[in-house]
């Protein structure tokens, strides 16, 4: 297997993982960590025993790919800097901090030919993995990620922050495109969205309801698939799952038949990382590519801009249903 060089760019509470877990796989090597906190960067990199800099530049030509986990203001510049440096990389979700800059960050790859990533980790969720397929058509589905209040992350919507994750999910399983958002939110702690709920109604006739909170008292990572005869209901915090089949029972009526999943309990952001790498590699194209880290950036901001329609409506203004080409 050939050896891939790897570094880091921004080792706070995500990219120090993106550190540990590439010192521990087979086929990398961690050769630098960068962040602008140079006494951060300094204890990541004596953990791993590689570089450290203030500056990600002075990686580029040392390396082969790099995992961008700094602030999302700075996804954009940072990515495509090192993208047209010829290297490959995995941007933490979201993308980038505004479409327009999802979309160049996608066309830059291409045009260079290097392999985007983007880190929408539940979808290498081992309770995810093992159900993927149970509901073949998916009609109904409900989303739920509530968080306890922190101060990381706030300075994003919480539509951004949370709700991403789920928007990627969804459209990854549904497949058609979106013909109506509507969504409404409030701003509690932070000056942006706290809460947010957001129902998305998809050309193929199916219907997805969000719920994203980094205000609730307990956290709840959980997803609910439902199609005629069947469902599934994936708790992805504890990586487990029930599914649910209709049958027909020995009394002569229907009945639900459940049965319990367990994921596999591997990490995934250590299968992420293995899969980024196999994409350097071989020039696969990732299972989160540039383009479907963008399709959950455009369903993003279109229900942002639901919810502040919404607030003007509120206050008096007035605006109808947002409608999604």
């Amino acid at each position: 297997m050939k050896e891939v060089r790897v570094g880091v760019i921004g080792v706070g509470s995500l990219g120090q993982h993106h550190a540990r877990v590439y010192a521990e796989l087979a086929g990398a090597r961690l050769v630098g960590v960068a962040d602008a906190d140079e006494a951060r960067g300094a204890v990541v990199a004596a953990r791993h025993s590689c570089r450290a800099t203030a500056d990600y530049r002075a990686l580029i030509g040392e390396v082969d790919a790099v995992s961008v986990a700094v602030p999302t203001l700075l996804h954009h510049e940072i990515a495509k800097a090192c993208m047209e440096a010829g290297l490959h990389v995995l941007a933490e979700k979201p993308l980038a901090a505004t479409v327009e800059q999802a979309r160049d960050l996608a066309a830059v790859a291409a045009r260079r030919g290097v392999t985007l990533q983007v880190g929408h980790i539940e979808r290498f969720n081992s309770a995810f993995r093992a159900t993927r397929g149970a509901i073949k058509a998916p009609t109904l589905i409900e989303c739920r990620r509530w968080a306890p209040f922190t101060s990381r992350g706030a300075d994003v919507d919480v539509v951004l922050d949370l709700m991403i994750h789920d928007l990627d999910l969804v459209l990854g399983m549904v497949g058609a495109p979106v013909r109506d958002v509507q969504a409404s939110g409030v701003s509690m702690l932070s000056s942006a969205t706290d809460v947010a709920q957001a129902r998305v109604v998809f050309d193929n006739g199916c219907v997805a309801m969000f719920s994203a909170s980094r205000v609730a008292e307990s956290k709840t990572r959980e997803l609910r698939i439902y199609e005629p005869g069947g469902f599934v209901v994936i708790d992805l915090a504890g990586q487990t799952a029930v599914v649910g089949r209709r049958a027909m029972g020995a009394s002569g009526s229907h009945e639900l038949l459940t049965e319990q999943v367990l994921g596999d309990g591997r990490e995934p952001l250590k299968l992420e990382l293995e899969a980024f790498l196999d994409s350097v590699r071989t020039g696969a194209l990732p299972l989160v590519s540039g383009r479907e880290g963008t399709a959950a950036l455009e369903l993003a901001g279109a229900i942002m801009a639901e919810i502040a329609c919404h607030g003007r409506r509120e206050s008096g203004g007035s605006a109808g249903s947002h409608h999604h080409g």
